[in-house]
């Protein structure tokens, strides 16, 4: 069975055309993910789609970094 991460990367990948759709299901995974999830899915995420949605990473990511 495939863990929440690897199921929250699909469904990433598959809205990845729209901006709007990404950044949503962004923020729903990181309030889903445990901390040790989330940076594995940053580090996912910036590799992937740093090119296309780095404004999205930024922000999502860096309000999760501020709560720290």
């Amino acid at each position: 069975m495939a863990s929440m991460l690897e199921y929250i990367k699909i469904i990433l990948q598959k809205v990845s055309f729209d901006r709007k759709l990404f950044e949503k299901e962004l923020r729903k995974a990181i309030r889903m993910l445990m901390p040790a999830e989330i940076k594995r899915l940053r580090q996912w995420c910036y590799d992937h789609y740093a090119t296309v949605h780095l404004p999205v990473l930024n922000i999502c990511f860096e309000r999760l970094s501020s709560l720290n």
